[in-house]
């Protein structure tokens, strides 16, 4: 089969490899649509990832297809079922599972390999966190399963309710997807970008206010402006720097919740202003990863059309072209996602 196996810093090669051998649990999916993510942008710039890629090997973790082979112990999947899978399965065992902080896994089992005309299925992963597509969800549409999972999570943790003021901070897909479900949840939506194109689909997407941030003076007083003096109830960071991190736990109210859902680079480090989150009762949390229940839920928001490739992907192509859609993705912020069709 071909395959976009990553040899190091922006080393990647289109080349012919082994069709994945099954193991009698494993499952063998026939990938008809993967998309492209900012971590693998930045897999592909770091040329590894510290706990799921240590090259040389095929990458890509957002994907559906359709299963051509299933191992001698493979129960519930046959050929020929369209499906999706998580890129991990937790052990359900350890001291983090046991506290229903599956994401945090001592034994958290990752799976890469979607930029490949097939992916294998490890038993674990297939016992626990793959599923099989309704009827009228496309493979683009499923394949956004995982990354609208981190976000259904990360939603879930600020215990947003209806009505809430919710500022996304960042609008790339992630933050998109955040506008998204906190307007579906009843929030209204503060969006800040620095693209009026973001800015654009943000409101397409659901979002009551709109700030450019190149174009005011200070985005904590634009968003106190637009909140009655307060702040918003929870602040969404969908970036991943320190400068954005400080600016989110500023734009809170007195009680509010920042999440830091954005990952800074490794070594990096924030200065938060101790008086402002002890007086004002300020909530700072971070959200990492998925659990099989956030998987499941994501899956059926797409079933419902709540989420759809159409918002998100604004192109196709070919496994052949992976390497010049990463180069661009590099260097061209405020992107959409790409769909690789192998």
């Amino acid at each position: 089969m071909l395959a976009a196996v990553l040899y190091g810093k922006e080393q990647l090669r289109i080349e012919p490899v082994a069709v994945p051998e099954l193991g009698a649990p494993d499952v063998l999916v026939r990938v008809k649509a993967a998309l492209t993510c900012g971590t693998d942008v930045k897999v592909f710039r770091r040329g590894y990832h510290a706990r799921m890629i240590v090259p040389p090997a095929v990458f890509g973790h957002e994907w559906a297809g359709d299963i051509v082979a299933v191992g001698a112990c493979v129960e519930g999947f046959r050929p020929g079922q369209r499906v999706m899978a998580a890129n991990s399965a937790p052990c359900w065992k350890c001291y983090y599972c046991r506290r229903g902080q599956e994401n945090l896994c001592e034994d958290l089992l990752f799976n890469n390999g979607a930029y490949a005309e097939y992916i294998r299925i490890p038993g674990r992963i297939v016992a626990r966190n793959m599923y099989e597509l309704p009827p009228q969800v496309a493979y683009q549409d499923a394949a956004l399963a995982e990354p609208l999972a981190c976000v259904l999570r990360g939603l879930e943790e600020t215990g947003m309710q209806p009505g809430d003021d919710v500022a996304v901070v960042g609008l790339g897909p992630i933050g998109l997807m955040f506008v998204r479900l906190a307007k579906t949840w009843g929030g209204r939506v503060i969006a800040l970008g620095r693209r009026r194109t973001q800015l654009e689909r943000a409101a397409a997407l659901g979002a009551d206010q709109l700030i450019l941030t190149p174009e005011v003076a200070d985005p904590v007083e634009a968003v106190r402006d637009l909140t009655a003096g307060r702040g918003a109830d929870v602040a969404i960071e969908a970036v991943g720097t320190p400068q954005t991190w400080e600016l989110s736990a500023r734009l809170v109210r007195r009680g509010g919740t920042v999440n830091f859902f954005g990952g800074c680079p490794s070594d990096t480090r924030v200065s938060l202003e101790t008086s402002l989150l002890h007086y004002s009762e300020i909530t700072c949390q971070a959200s990492f990863h998925h659990t099989p229940a956030h998987i499941r839920k994501a899956l059926d928001l797409i079933a419902e059309g709540v989420v759809t490739a159409e918002d998100f992907v604004n192109r196709e192509e070919p496994l052949a072209n992976l390497m010049s859609v990463l180069r661009h993705l590099m260097s061209h912020n405020g992107h959409l996602k790409t769909a690789i069709i192998p």
